[in-house]
């Protein structure tokens, strides 16, 4: 059968998983589908912290056939936090569809993942998506992704691109986004068109491993395209590792992907993307090859880790309440799992024997896995993140990321106060209708925090993406938070009445009658340094009535972090404690005067 393999690039929420539903959907494959579409769900975004945040984290395969020939949709996480997972997906496509919203055009994260599929040589067809909405300005955005691709050094056959205009939510795809069609045909057809089918060569079997998934049943399956030769069920084969390591092993089962499901198969062909099982102790970038005459492939490279954070067991009073995985052994597996799919992870033992230092990405990477192993049952505490510095031809350097905003025009000079502060330079800055778009360049640790600053300076206005550049010289120290914090004194339930008298000194982070113990930090201080203070303490009690001065407390709400506003948040003295209910921030000495001896040692 003929193939097409094809993967989506788009930024956050520009409608990517939409669109890969419509065409499932018009390829009339899976009733469940049509089931799906009547309660309004998306399929492709099956976690649920992909739902809940409208972002794509793991990349997923779907296939359906249009008119005899068979397409294998790859969909690809649109954040560069996720560096380890687009590299692997663009490996096993022939083509790429570049997704842009109509309105909002090129953002860094499409540039980021763009740039990736422009450098391994890969055609782009581009959709224009979200033409149905107000304000939409198609003609400029195709203008955009012109200019985008030429900056990135694409090719002239690159730059030849196809455009398509339509509304994936609406359902219609056409080559004029003024004439509306009944369905996406337009884009269906440009893909079997454009996107060339994979090359059949013959001879010895060679698969690259380019992602794996998990099942209760079978254990560990390999998945990636095969390049070479075929592959069948029951075969001899070698699995060729790194340090030119190669272990003889044999499959057990063949699948193909069809719908939204697998399908087990005696045979696959070069150029199908399936699906191995029975393969032991194998890892992403390993070759599945001949048993003879084995040939690996060059393994996959992967952007290196930015940032770092100790996680480490839950030793807070509060510890065990909630968590099901508590110890340090639970801790230490999980991570080892984790390591196994998750690319651009890294794990070294911590300074305590309880502890790890984990490398990722940057704090949107590290927080979802500490988000996913929070949904699990474990409990963990989490530190401030560092950023990795490396040294340079004996210069001192930093990661820099390309951040860019979008902001109401009236807010445009805060944005840059506030960037700049944190050592970013303005590169480009340009109106679009009634909002702003700057583009900086600012040092990865300038990020932490800046986006919950935006968005309290804009109203909730601001639009902030950022992806990474590269490694530049040491920028010079950034102004953290100058606020101190505010620590409870005691272990108890927070009283209304000590809040209440307590609310000039700062505000708080949580509402009375709430559990809390010692260490805790209960708000932030209007001051520079910490203050500790007891909200457990209640009223004396009396026969005496006094008249007016027993009205009901009235207290303003407290300030709720989400978990990465809580991480750029702490300070170094400070812990992120996660359970799978609460997130509570602490000091990592809890008790007050270990804190003063600590502090006089280190004056």
């Amino acid at each position: 059968m003929d193939i097409r393999n094809i993967a989506i690039i788009a930024h956050v929420d520009h409608g990517k998983t939409t669109l890969v539903d419509r065409m499932i959907y018009q390829a009339r494959q899976t009733r469940e589908q049509e089931k799906q579409e009547k309660q309004g769900e998306l399929i492709l975004d099956n976690n649920d912290l992909e739902r809940e945040r409208g972002i794509t984290i793991l990349a997923k395969n779907v296939s359906f056939v249009y008119k005899g020939v068979k397409i294998n949709v790859i969909d690809t996480p649109g954040h560069s936090d996720f560096g380890g997972e687009v590299e692997r997906v663009l490996n096993m496509a022939d083509g790429v569809i570049l997704l842009v919203d109509a309105f909002e055009g090129c953002m860094p994260q499409t540039r980021f993942v763009l740039q990736k599929a422009i450098e391994m040589g890969k055609k782009p067809i581009v959709v224009i998506n979200k033409v149905d909405k107000l304000n939409c300005r198609p003609e400029e955005v195709q203008e955009e992704v012109f200019d985008l691709m030429f900056s990135l050094n694409a090719t002239e056959d690159q730059l030849d691109f196809r455009t398509v205009y339509g509304s994936a939510k609406q359902g219609w795809m056409s080559y004029d986004w003024k004439e509306p069609t009944e369905d996406i045909t337009a884009l269906l057809d440009t893909i079997i068109e454009v996107v060339p089918a994979p090359e059949q060569v013959e001879g010895t079997p060679q698969m690259l491993i380019s992602s794996l998934e998990y099942s209760p049943y079978v254990g560990r399956i390999a998945v990636g395209r095969i390049t070479r030769g075929q592959l069948k069920t029951g075969m001899n084969i070698s699995l060729c590792k790194r340090y030119d390591i190669i272990q003889k092993q044999k499959i057990r089962d063949l699948m193909i992907f069809d719908g939204l499901g697998k399908t087990k198969v005696d045979t696959v062909q070069c150029g199908d993307i399936c699906a191995v099982v029975g393969l032991e102790g194998f890892e992403i970038g390993d070759t599945i090859a001949d048993f003879e005459k084995p040939e690996a492939l060059p393994p996959i490279s992967v952007d290196e880790p930015t940032m770092s954070m100790l996680f480490m067991i839950n030793n807070s009073p509060f510890f065990g309440r909630e968590g099901k995985f508590v110890t340090s052994r639970h801790l230490k597996e999980r991570l080892e799992k984790e390591l196994e799919k998750n690319l651009a992870l890294r794990v070294k033992p911590g300074p305590n024997a309880d502890s790890f230092i984990v490398y990722g990405r940057g704090v949107l990477h590290l927080s979802v896995l500490i988000e996913t192993m929070r949904r699990e049952g474990f409990e963990l505490q989490v530190g401030q993140p560092k950023v990795l510095d490396k040294t340079i031809n004996g210069v001192r350097c930093e990661p820099i990321e390309n951040l860019t905003i979008e902001v109401p025009e009236e807010f445009v000079g805060k944005a840059i106060e506030i960037s700049t502060r944190r050592k970013a330079a303005l590169i480009h800055m340009e109106n679009r209708g009634d909002r702003t778009h700057l583009d900086f360049d600012i040092p990865a640790r300038g990020l932490m925090g800046l986006r919950s600053n935006l968005l309290t300076a804009s109203q909730g206005e601001a639009v902030v993406a950022h992806r990474f550049k590269g490694y530049e010289p040491y920028k010079g120290d950034i102004e953290r938070r100058t606020n101190g914090s505010l620590v409870s004194l005691e272990t108890g339930v927070s009283v209304a009445y000590s809040m209440d008298k307590l609310q000039d000194r700062g505000k708080f982070f949580i509402e009375p009658g709430v559990d809390i113990y010692e260490g805790q930090v209960v708000g932030e201080h209007t001051r520079e340094r910490d203050l500790t203070i007891n909200i457990c303490k209640t009223k004396k009690l009396t026969n005496m009535r006094a008249s007016g001065s027993d009205d009901k407390v009235m207290l303003p709400p407290p300030v709720v972090f989400s978990l990465e506003e809580m991480l750029e948040y702490i300070q170094e003295d400070e812990l992120v404690e996660v359970t799978p209910k609460s997130l509570r921030i602490r000091k990592i000495l809890l008790h007050e005067l270990d804190r003063k001896r600590k502090n006089a040692d280190l004056d």
